[in-house]
């Protein structure tokens, strides 16, 4: 099953507490999922698909480091046979002030809200881009 975006936008969440993108900070000498999925689609921007950043913070923030292939392989199958909250409720979009851009490969890139791609997207002037809400983190 595949549970990725393709051309689509996730975009900040209607409460996102900050007007401008900003990077997230560990909390308690910690990386937080926050600071997880932001360096890795930072390091690799179009390189990685939403499956993939789901189960790397998942898999960076386990314990021991160091697995086989195999082992990789059999967690990653093992993760994806429960239901997973998709980047609609990362923390990005929702308290960072990142949208989520995803090409037509489900690829994805950081994109700040503050930018003028983001601000055209939004406002539905680049074709073939669907815009979704990130999940509020407060009800309305």
């Amino acid at each position: 099953m595949d549970l990725n975006y393709y051309d689509t936008l996730i975009a900040v969440a209607d409460d996102c507490p900050v007007r401008s993108a900003v990077e997230p900070e560990p909390r308690g000498g910690k990386k937080t999922v926050a600071v997880l999925q932001f360096e890795m689609i930072a390091a690799d921007p179009g390189g990685l698909t939403q499956e993939d950043v789901l189960f790397e913070s998942w898999l960076r923030r386990q314990e021991p480091a160091g697995r086989s292939e195999a082992e990789h392989d059999r967690l990653r199958a093992q993760f994806f046979a429960r239901p997973q909250a998709c980047l609609r409720a990362s923390p990005l979009p929702k308290k960072y002030g990142w949208g989520l851009l995803f090409d037509q490969a489900g690829r994805v890139r950081l994109c700040p809200m503050e930018s003028e791609e983001y601000q055209r997207i939004v406002a539905g002037e680049v074709a073939g881009v669907k815009v979704l809400k990130a999940m509020r983190s407060r009800r309305a």
